[in-house]
């Protein structure tokens, strides 16, 4: 067995510290397998010996203590970034001393499982830069600007001043304490938009605004870190040797943003439009990246920055910016950044407290006098804008917030001997504490959904036949367009009875970490220069002059995460004042039954903004296509005929009656025949709703057996089966068929319907009439009517 000694040099400040570290050779990496090691004794122990199936053992071991972890500090409000740190705990020295640990911080160990850890961070921050849009830094707001400049500087000064008070002797703008200050007063995006992603508020309007402030915020510390570097080197080197670092790190950006940014564009040019992009293209991305950290060292660049300026470089969303964050973040956040936690976890030593300098706690002390300094800012500054007390403190624990990258900094500063095990040991302690008590506080302080409390009604019925009616038409496909067009057609708008219709496209946020809102007809003031929903806004500007004076139109797009999609949906209705938001179906047919296309993840939305929405909501399931393949037109279609046949299934109740009242609107020109069919059960059992629910039905039924304008059809039926028998017969007669949705309002009527119900978002009849039993091309409209609730 051979050992070599080797030197090598640590430290931000690049002065020059040999250290003898001692290699075996050759090195044990694959073990010889199990069949050799039964042989031998202590067979665990050996096959521990090998750095491959050591590192496999750890990272089984980090992913049960993180699972365990974090079952039981979820149920506090505990973000998962803590249940790893505190899986590295539990693996370090202080539980489980070193002679029966298998997966403790010994130097074998860190030898692996540190360089896979401190890979993924660095994969980490080069994704953080891809995911940055650093336009939105010119166009974000006064108070987003300076939420994000003035709570970093001013909590810098105020730890300057006190480290200067406690510690009068040591040098404010030596390397350490400078770069420490900037470390405790910074902003950091990922770690913000991190949090706000978990708590499910990243496109709310206080996570919007949290975003722009640390997206501001990031960039200064990134500058005060650069300054702290140069500040060191020219106390050390002299002023020339500043120069030549800041020219090196010019040097650096300009190749960044005048040669290879240009190269990724063009890369991008040459990618069709909505293809994905090449796979040689992404190969050289990654070898640049893999090559980056060497760069940087040669350019005198901090090193942890390296990569996060080089992922600014790349051009952000599809097709590039997706790509790279499609396929290297599921690998990157699940695998390497729980290892690199943890590791961080393992550094963690409680002893150190018995054995700490006073100069360690006054780290410590200014610690918490720079969180307390910077929360006071970012608090006084949005009340000094008059916004809600509540929200004000909600943003100012964001603001402060602190986790991976944090920890991260502070492991390779202690790692690279900048700072103490005793200080390390203190900030770990103030980095848990804070990670652990803003999600708390965010979650109690800001419920977004709460503003959809609102008390007046905004219903179809609520509205007057000839006062316009407010609508939402949410585009997912391309195929909602026409779907959407074709269903307003059918409602012949008119003049005397118009609707003003604003459309929502709806586009998941990829490759990119804020999100977007864009207004169309205001599209200069839009946040981003990219081009969204061309095709969409050319289709639906047709339809307006189509119909000019009986319709206008709005077209909005939002680019957000799919699972918070129903954040933009709801804060356009509740800002449209909207009575009615039209929603896709998950699912289309051909006219065999057969599936065309299924999305579970817009099936979820549609149960969102079903639970959350401040207005009455129609989910519109279309007609099954006749010809696979085929653009055949729509049984709505004008083109299909000079009329439109129209019935309404009237069961009773809320959800009914706004079918009703949507049909009457529908119904006002005569080129629309109307049909209400109330289905009632044998012997008028209608025990199962209230009296005041049976007054209401009684009240509008009244009103439409007096009408001219419809018909009115009465069929009594005795239970499930029979209304099947009996909807199944008549639905081929008609284009479009609206029911009320009537989730959970099983009668005598539904009688052993609802256990085949396949789809509870559109009812029991809803999910009846779009089965394969029943054959017909028209379309399906479900209603709910605005849901009741108590704030």
């Amino acid at each position: 067995m051979a050992y070599n000694s080797s030197s090598y040099t640590t430290g931000m400040d690049r002065t020059a510290r040999s250290e003898e570290v001692c290699l075996k050779f050759p090195p044990k990496v694959i073990s010889p397998g199990l069949a050799a090691l039964l042989v031998q004794k202590d067979k665990l122990g050996k096959l521990m010996d090998y750095s491959g199936p050591r590192l496999h053992f750890q990272m089984v071991v980090i992913f049960v203590l993180t699972q365990i972890n974090h079952s039981l500090l979820k149920l506090f409000g505990l973000p998962l970034f803590i249940s790893q740190l505190l899986a590295g705990i539990l693996m370090s020295p202080v539980i489980v001393s070193d002679e029966h640990s298998l997966v403790t911080i010994s130097e074998d160990s860190v030898a692996v499982l540190g360089s896979v850890g401190a890979l993924g961070f660095m994969f980490f921050m080069f994704l953080s830069g891809v995911k940055m849009d650093l336009r939105l830094t010119w166009k974000s707001g006064k108070l987003a600007i300076a939420i994000g400049l003035f709570p970093v500087l001013v909590s810098l000064i105020f730890w300057l001043m006190t480290v200067k008070t406690l510690h009068p002797e040591g040098n404010v703008f030596s390397n350490k304490i400078f770069h420490l200050a900037v470390t405790y007063s910074g902003t950091s995006f990922p770690v913000i938009h991190s949090l706000l992603s978990e708590l499910k508020i990243l496109n709310s309007e206080l996570g919007r605004l949290g975003l722009s402030a640390a997206l501001i915020g990031d960039m200064v510390t990134l500058v005060l870190t650069m300054f702290s570097v140069w500040v060191n080197t020219g106390i050390q080197k002299g002023s020339k040797d500043v120069l030549f670092d800041v020219g090196m790190a010019m040097l650096y950006v300009c190749i960044l943003v005048f040669v290879l940014r240009p190269g990724m564009k063009w890369m991008v040019k040459r990618t069709p439009e909505a293809g994905q992009i090449k796979d040689t293209c992404f190969y050289i991305i990654i070898l640049a990246f893999m090559i980056s950290p060497r760069f940087t060292e040669l350019f005198r660049v901090y090193f942890l920055y390296g990569p996060f300026i080089f992922g600014l470089a790349v051009p952000d969303g599809p097709p590039l910016g997706s790509a790279l964050i499609e396929k290297l973040d599921p690998v990157v956040m699940g695998l390497f950044m729980p290892i690199f936690a943890t590791t961080c976890g393992m550094r963690f030593d409680l002893s150190y407290f018995k054995y700490s300098t006073k100069y360690a706690y006054h780290q410590a002390v200014g610690a918490v006098v720079t969180l307390i300094i910077k929360f006071g800012v970012s608090l006084l500054l949005p009340l000094l804008c008059k916004m809600p007390t509540r929200d004000s403190f909600a943003l100012a624990f964001i603001m402060i917030s602190k986790g991976i990258v944090e920890i991260g900094s502070y492991s390779i500063m202690n790692d690279s001997r900048i700072i103490s095990e005793d200080i390390f040991a203190h900030l770990t302690i103030v980095i848990i504490i804070v990670a652990s008590i803003v999600p708390i506080a965010v979650k109690k302080l800001y419920d977004p959904s709460k503003k959809y409390l609102c008390f007046q009604k905004r219903t179809v019925m609520n509205s007057r036949l000839n006062q316009e009616l407010r609508m939402i038409g949410c585009v997912h496909v391309p195929g909602n367009v026409n779907s959407i067009i074709n269903l307003l057609n059918a409602s012949c708008p008119t003049r005397e009875c118009p609707i003003a219709l604003d459309v929502l496209h709806l586009v998941k946020l990829s490759g990119q970490a804020t999100p977007l809102f864009i207004a169309h007809h205001n599209q200069q003031k839009a946040s981003s220069n990219k081009e969204y929903s061309d095709n969409v806004v050319v289709a639906f500007k047709q339809f307006e002059r189509d119909n000019l004076g009986a319709v206008s139109v709005n077209v909005f797009t939002a680019v957000s995460p799919s699972n918070l999609m129903y954040e933009d949906t709801c804060n356009l209705a509740m800002d449209r004042l909207t009575s009615f938001i039209i929603l896709p179906f998950h699912r289309r047919w051909y006219s065999d039954g057969t599936i065309e296309s299924e999305d579970q993840t817009l099936r979820s939305l549609n149960f969102d903004i079903l639970e959350r929405a401040p207005c009455s909501v129609g989910i519109l399931v279309e007609g099954r296509r006749n010809i696979k393949g085929s653009n055949s037109k729509d049984t709505l279609s004008p083109s299909n005929s000079s009329s439109y046949a129209i019935a309404v299934i009237f069961l009773g109740g809320e959800d009914d009656r706004e079918a009703l009242a949507l049909a009457k609107r529908f119904s006002q020109d005569e080129s629309v025949s109307l049909t209400v069919i109330h289905l009632k059960a044998v012997d008028s059992l209608e025990f199962f709703l209230a009296e005041d629910e049976r007054m209401l039905d009684k009240e509008i039924l009244k009103d439409i057996k007096a009408s001219v304008l419809l018909m009115y059809i009465e069929e009594h039926v005795k239970d499930g089966p029979e209304t099947s028998t009996f909807l199944r017969s008549i639905v081929k007669d008609y284009q479009l068929i609206i029911v009320g949705r009537r989730y959970r309002s099983e009668d005598a009527i539904t009688l052993g319907l609802e256990e085949w119900c396949e789809f509870r978002e559109i009812g029991i009849i809803g999910d009846l009439l779009s089965s394969s039993d029943f054959i017909g091309n028209f379309s399906l409209l479900i209603v709910q009517q605005q849901r009741k609730r108590n704030g």
